[in-house]
């Protein structure tokens, strides 16, 4: 006979506050240069740990949203900005998770109208879909090198 143990999982009791602030550097690209292959790691590692943050801080209902938004952010802040160093931060504020990239590169960031056959552009329009599900908004701030958005929370996490 074989015994399998399962520790449950216990969630901190949340409370407005940081939940994650990273920090992480990339190269800098020029035009169509291909991604080095660290660079194309990060976001899959970024948004890796930002599920763990979720799980830990008692907000695993919003992982798998979250982890598509902190994807289509950080890919636009790493393909698009010409950046070398991108920051992630998640947290809590009066009833909404607040989660932040920066690439410290001025310039806003502006959804595309793609056809039914185009492999990029729908990531800001994913963005909006999925904040506006959540009870949320997104934008831009110090003069587009921030990218942030706002999901509600349920009502028993507030």
């Amino acid at each position: 006979m074989t015994t399998t143990v399962v520790r449950a999982f216990r969630a901190v009791p949340h409370r407005d506050g940081d939940i994650m602030r990273l920090t992480f550097a990339v190269a800098p690209r020029r035009g169509d240069t291909p991604l080095s292959s660290e660079d194309a790691c990060r976001v899959g590692d970024m948004r890796r740990i930002a599920a763990a943050r979720l799980r830990y801080a008692g907000l695993e209902g919003l992982a798998g949203d979250v982890m598509l938004i902190v994807s289509e952010l950080l890919t636009n802040a790493v393909l698009h900005s010409g950046t070398t160093q991108v920051e992630l931060r998640m947290a809590v504020r009066e009833g909404f998770l607040r989660i932040t990239v920066a690439d410290g590169v001025p310039g806003r960031p502006e959804p595309k109208c793609v056809d039914d056959v185009s492999e990029s552009g729908r990531g800001l329009a994913l963005v909006d879909a999925l904040t506006k599900e959540n009870g949320g908004s997104w934008g831009t701030s110090d003069r587009g090198a921030t990218i942030w958005c706002a999901l509600a929370l349920a009502g028993e996490l507030r």
